[in-house]
């Protein structure tokens, strides 16, 4: 009896017109895009192209879009990046009591590293509030970071208005999109509130080449 798999909230089958756009740079153009030389060149120009897909996608600039080998590793860069960049002015960062390990670990690792974080916990429906960000938002938070869906319960958390808590308080807001980054853009393109704001999001959950 052949298996059933559903368990796509972890990772997807790569979609068939996803593997064709691929398949000329895992066959011919293999070269090092950091290269000056042609080979090297003709692949930079496949990433641009599609770092700018992932910017209308997301409503961003391309300049914004950074790719990295797994939302693990995009969620260190971010997290800790802003505490290494931020943490003159401030050393308290706030996060959900639901977060994704990726995130909960390096929230962990900060606290190891002197700085103060705040779970917010959620209620019966796994959903926490913009209120509950301001009572807990000081002169001393840099960054909010709340995931967009929860992986678990698929929970969808009122990103946009959290993030203009954050912003109201000059505070950094990031979110994880990873469950859902075609719903994700939504609250990111309402309003300018993406500008100062990040969203990681994983090709493994909608169909594309992952690692």
């Amino acid at each position: 009896m052949a298996g059933i798999y559903l368990d796509y909230n972890a990772t997807t089958p790569i979609d068939p017109q996803v593997a064709d756009a691929m398949m000329p740079y895992i066959r011919h153009s293999f070269g090092n895009p950091s290269s000056g030389h042609s080979f090297g060149v003709e692949v930079r120009d496949g990433m641009d192209r599609a770092r700018g897909e992932v910017a209308r996608l997301l409503g961003c600039e391309s300049g914004g879009v950074v790719f990295t080998g797994g939302g693990t590793e995009a969620n260190n860069h971010a997290i800790k990046g802003v505490a290494a960049s931020h943490g003159h002015r401030g050393r308290h960062v706030i996060t959900s009591a639901i977060e994704h390990p990726a995130v909960e670990e390096v929230c962990r690792y900060l606290e190891g590293q002197g700085f103060t974080v705040t779970y917010l916990p959620v209620d019966r429906d796994g959903l926490m509030h913009p209120e509950q960000v301001e009572e807990a938002i000081t002169s001393e938070t840099i960054l909010v970071t709340i995931m967009h869906a929860n992986n678990e319960v698929g929970t969808i958390q009122p990103i946009r208005e959290i993030t203009e808590v954050a912003h109201r308080n000059g505070a950094l807001m990031r979110s994880i999109g990873r469950q859902d980054t075609r719903e994700s853009r939504r609250p990111w393109r309402r309003s300018a509130v993406h500008r100062r704001a990040q969203v990681v999001c994983s090709q493994g959950r909608w169909g594309a080449l992952h690692s």
